[in-house]
């Protein structure tokens, strides 16, 4: 490991704490054995992984929220994967490696915290969080030294596709980068829609499998103009979707528990019964 510039101090180890360095060398070494023999596992790439990463961080948080030890085990244990999954195929095409990971964080938690590391005295949070943006600034500087300009749009946290395209639309529109009323949202959703209606019209299984890509991108674009209309009406499309997700899962829930009730399976139904139990439950909603 790289030699920091400031000595760390660590706080002194809870008696019985496992040596957390060996069994990180036993985690690197396991995920090592599964990208060489697991055939899931040696046909991921980073980017791949990316909606399992975004996914277990979701999970986290419910796992957070349910304050169940067992879970949030479970659920960090998993955000770790993500980590050392990467590092692993990172490793692979001679990039770099979990131990340039830990160095280039340790660096950074030293770097930003100089009221513990270095002789400067902040009095509050406040000014933690103050001098903490200095510091960031700083660190934009040099990466605009590293040929890395910073872009106008790079202030926009990740989040969920949905919290990002909102995001981003509301400092294009802060920039003058908008429409003026909602009409012009709408037509750009009746155009994108219309474009993805174009890139399937008479398109066999095969020729959409081919085109697949492409098809991602117009559905994409499909998603984005709702965004658009979303936020002109002042709503989160984030909230917004989650509300509809939860209105899907509690009507199919009442469908699976009604057939339950006779006995039945979800597997030994149809289309027509369950089509028949969702207006059925859209109107126990209404009661």
């Amino acid at each position: 490991m790289t030699t920091l510039n400031h000595k760390i101090v660590a706080p002194t180890p809870v008696q019985g704490t496992p040596d957390a360095s060996g069994q990180l060398e036993d985690l690197l070494a396991l995920m090592a054995r599964l990208r060489a023999d697991c055939p899931w596992d040696k046909k991921q790439t980073n980017h791949s992984l990316i909606p399992y990463a975004i996914e277990e961080a979701y999970e986290l948080g419910e796992a957070v929220q349910s304050d169940d030890d067992e879970d949030i085990k479970g659920e960090l244990g998993d955000v770790l994967l993500q980590v050392v999954f990467h590092c692993q195929m990172y490793a692979e095409q001679g990039r770099f490696d979990m131990s340039d990971v830990i160095t280039t964080l340790q660096e950074k938690l030293v770097r930003r915290h100089p009221h513990v590391f270095e002789a400067e005295t902040l009095k509050d949070d406040a000014a933690v969080k103050e001098r903490w943006d200095e510091i960031k600034a700083e660190e934009n500087q040099a990466r605009e030294a590293r040929g890395k300009p910073p872009r106008r749009l790079d202030a926009i946290k990740a989040g969920s596709a949905l919290i990002q395209a909102q995001d981003v639309q509301k400092q294009a529109s802060k920039l003058g980068f908008d429409w003026d009323g909602i009409s012009g949202a709408f037509d750009k959703l009746d155009e994108e829609i219309d474009e993805l209606k174009a890139e399937l019209t008479n398109k066999s299984k095969a020729e959409i499998k081919a085109n697949i890509r492409d098809i991602e991108k117009e559905v994409g674009d499909c998603m984005f103009a709702l965004v658009n209309v979303a936020r002109k009406l002042n709503l989160d499309a984030e909230t917004a979707t989650l509300t509809c997700v939860h209105k899907f899962k509690s009507r199919f829930g009442y469908i699976e528990a009604q057939l339950a009730a006779v006995g039945k399976r979800l597997e030994d139904s149809d289309i027509t019964e369950m089509d028949a139990l969702w207006e059925a439950a859209k109107h126990h909603e209404r009661l």
